[in-house]
């Protein structure tokens, strides 16, 4: 009796042993096996996910990051499309609506979600302006960025019509591409809110007004080229300058990251002008599910929740980015741009908002592609 109790136990055991090796397998990478792991990030991302990767590699040595970099418009469509070469695993847009979209499309064509889990928000930013000192003082003479102003502006053309130098021309406004890109979607959001309606109450039906139609005409006509990323357009106003690029709206974060390449660059600093009100936009991530394994979807988790840890959080930060972690103060960060004395920031900037609904997103792509 006491032999077959002790043939029980020792299979009991082995049989435990072998559930747990299994669920193990199936819910972890393996030890001495190399995951690659395709993470799709907005451009403003770029540079603080390019710091990371190789901590997040030390730290796990079984893990590969591969880092590849599009509009937020441009990773939902390249995801429903299929046109990506490569397999993301992860899918970081500007804002968490742009998953949302990416969600609805897919169940319209697949019964089965598109995403292990729910999407998980990284960093903040909000929408700011930017102009060239001397043209800010001219377009915005009481330092606080203005739609109708700018519109205003717009209408006449150039700068001698608004009391500006003559030599300086036309007025070149800069913004993303609203058909690609997360911030021309929020920055043509705040400017029909500012007609009347205000952008908390900024809607699809608000959008229908044939004022609103007039106003996206105007401004597709006055934007050359529109780039199709946030972080491009920024490089491309800096290397362009006053003449070519005098005011443009883009994401605090980079507006942060690039002043002093402003001032290297053109020999002047550009101002930061805070919108009020304004947009937050929330970069979220989703595992996704199309050819990525149980394995790899655990392996990008970890990934994610690095990004989340404090000590990323606070890289963010020097990158210009408001963390989600409440435990990482603004201006406690070494090397916080809230630290150092740029023209214009803001720790705690007025009238900020959530990013509207996808319809109303929908509406504005809409909207441009018939201005």
């Amino acid at each position: 009796m006491k032999r077959t109790q002790s043939r029980l136990t020792r299979r009991a055991f082995l049989s435990s042993l072998i559930f747990l090796t299994g669920l193990g397998l199936a819910y972890a990478p393996i030890p001495g096996l190399s995951q690659t792991i395709a993470i799709v990030s907005g451009t403003e991302l770029q540079e603080p996910l390019q710091a990371l990767e190789a901590k997040f590699e030390q730290a796990h040595p079984d893990i590969q990051i591969e880092l590849k970099f599009q509009g937020s418009q441009d990773i939902v469509n390249n995801y429903i499309d299929d046109k990506n070469e490569f397999t993301p695993a992860v899918l970081i847009p500007a804002n968490g609506e742009s998953l949302t979209e990416l969600e609805e499309r897919w169940l319209a064509q697949n019964s089965e979600p598109p995403f292990y889990g729910a999407p998980q928000p990284i960093v903040k930013s909000i929408l700011v302006g930017i102009a060239w000192s001397d043209r800010g003082k001219v377009l915005f003479p009481n330092g606080r960025f203005d739609w109708q102003q700018l519109e205003s502006a717009l209408q006449k053309g150039n700068w001698s019509a608004i009391g500006g130098d003559k030599s300086w021309g036309s007025i070149d406004l800069v913004l993303t591409d609203p058909t690609r890109s997360n911030s021309g979607q929020l920055a043509m959001g705040l400017w029909a809110g500012s007609r009347g309606a205000g952008s908390s109450t900024l809607n699809s039906s608000v959008l229908s007004s044939p004022a609103i139609a007039s106003l996206f005409k105007l401004a597709k006509q006055s934007v050359y080229n529109p780039p199709r990323s946030t972080d491009t357009l920024l490089q491309e106003f800096i290397t362009r300058g006053p003449n070519d690029a005098d005011v443009a709206v883009v994401y605090e974060s980079i507006a942060l990251h690039r002043w002093k390449q402003s001032t290297t660059t053109q020999g002047k600093p550009y101002q930061i002008y805070y919108i009020d009100p304004t947009i937050e936009t929330v970069s979220t991530a989703a595992i996704a599910k199309r050819n990525v394994s149980q394995g790899a979807a655990n392996a990008a988790q970890q990934f994610l929740e690095f990004l989340k840890q404090p000590e990323q959080q606070a890289v963010f930060v020097q990158y210009g980015f408001r963390p989600v972690n409440p435990s990482v103060d603004l201006r406690s960060i070494p090397n916080s741009p809230w630290n150092q004395n740029i023209p214009g920031a803001e720790v705690n900037p007025p009238g900020v908002q959530p990013t509207p609904d996808r319809n109303t997103l929908d509406e504005i792509i809409r909207l441009w592609q018939r201005g």
